[in-house]
């Protein structure tokens, strides 16, 4: 049984464990995966079909943004509770759970068809959101508790290459479907997908450490959440590492609110089908670039560094679609296609490597708290970037093109930042 210690995890290890050889030996985080893959197939068609609801209902790059960042505010308010739970309670019944409940929830957009209507579906979108604000720390959280140390990149390299593969798939699929079924059957689908998932999950023993007891949730929860905060504050080689993805974030969350606002430029009669290309795009490279970090990364020493540049390239990479042609000839797509899957193959690499020493630094007993705290610094970033990007857009401040180099220039600063500021320190320490 894979040990749930960190002091196990932090440790450099000679040889990782192979693809093929953790699926076939670890079934516990096989049934882990699968779920996985069903339920992000179902979330990634859910996603491309509200953007396409809210843009045909109101025609607002503001009312976009406004799912954008429904996505990711309430995520970031609910995160720290969540992560208090997951370390609080059985991470299992958490995401069995929380399946259960998203595939309720989702049926509800099959209610929404007219202007008016869209608070509903941010509503909605906030419950959706608040539940999966717990599934995804307890299955990061669980992850160290089914994996040895051989393993654990590997699963996380093989988790995000699912995540994107799903989002490439379930992007360009959900896009196809929403043209040719109608975006009520993708609403129909997700909720499925869920169910699916669960079955999977209830399936998989997860060990862990836990401190239940007798102490009322909320006050408990309050408690560990501060609890959790001063162990970031007292153990700067933890609370370093998860500021990496929020600082992605700054510029990253508006250019990906804008990758949709992309797609519906370059293919106004088909937006459906335009989105969900350029989110394929983004997809593959999210799936690419973790394999390739993996492959040529190997000392670990060199990560804190291999993370700001990689935030400084995916910055570059957008600068480089706002310099490119837009038009709807295939060529002009698929070079899009091409920098958006390098400016995203970084982002992958970024999250996977900055997850990888978050599960390694952090004892099992905080680890939950420690990936909630990243979650809502990552969601809270993200929409503050988004509402950022969509008020200059709605008000005509910033034409599309220009945001887009506008925000992958304040991204190359921010890498430009990690690497000057948090390098130098993560080396002393070494």
């Amino acid at each position: 049984m894979p040990s749930s210690s960190a002091g196990r995890h932090d440790t450099a290890v000679s040889e990782r464990a192979g693809y093929l050889e953790l699926m076939r030996a670890n079934v516990n985080f096989r049934r882990l995966w699968a779920g996985s893959v069903v339920s992000l197939l179902g979330d990634w068609f859910n996603t491309i079909a509200l953007y396409v609801l809210v843009v045909e209902l109101t025609g607002s790059p503001l009312a976009l943004g406004g799912v954008f960042i429904t996505k990711m505010l309430p995520w970031a308010l609910v995160s720290p509770l969540a992560g208090a739970l997951t370390d609080r309670y059985s991470r299992r019944r958490l995401m069995i759970g929380a399946d259960l409940v998203r595939a309720v929830v989702v049926l509800g957009f099959l209610l929404i068809d007219t202007a008016a209507e869209v608070p509903a579906l941010y509503a909605l979108v906030a419950a959706q959101v608040v539940v999966s604000a717990v599934f995804q720390p307890a299955k990061s959280a669980a992850l160290p508790n089914i994996t040895t140390p051989r393993e654990l990149l590997t699963a996380n390299a093989l988790l995000s290459a699912t995540w994107s593969t799903m989002l490439a798939v379930g992007a360009a699929l959900g896009g196809l479907a929403a043209e040719a079924l109608g975006l009520e059957a993708v609403f129909l689908i997700d909720s499925a997908t869920y169910l699916v998932s669960a079955v999977f999950i209830w399936g998989t023993v997860i060990p862990q450490e836990t401190e239940a007891g007798d102490e009322p949730l909320l006050r408990a929860a309050g408690r560990e959440i501060a609890e959790g905060w001063r162990h970031l504050r007292a153990r700067p080689r933890i609370g370093r590492i998860a500021l990496a993805k929020a600082t992605w974030a700054v510029g990253g969350g508006g250019l990906v609110y804008m990758v949709a606002l992309l797609g519906d430029a370059v293919a106004p009669q088909a937006m459906a089908a335009g989105v969900g290309v350029l989110f394929m795009a983004r997809g593959i490279g999210t799936g690419v670039g973790p394999v390739v970090a993996r492959a040529f990364f190997t000392k670990e020493e060199r990560w804190p560094a291999v993370l700001g540049g990689c935030i400084a390239f995916c910055g570059a990479g957008y600068v480089a679609v706002s310099l490119a042609p837009w038009l709807s000839a295939a060529a002009s797509i698929a070079l899009l296609c091409v920098l958006i899957l390098a400016a995203h193959a970084a982002s992958g690499a970024n999250w996977v490597l900055a997850t990888v020493m978050l599960q390694k630094r952090t004892e099992d007993r905080f680890r939950g708290r420690v990936f909630g705290t990243e979650w809502m610094l990552v969601m809270a970033t993200e929409a503050a970037s988004i509402l950022l990007a969509s008020l200059l857009l709605e008000q005509g401040v910033l034409e599309l093109r220009a945001a887009l180099r506008v925000f992958g220039v304040l991204q190359i600063a921010c890498g430009a930042l990690w690497i000057g500021l948090v390098v130098p320190r993560e080396r002393a320490e070494a």
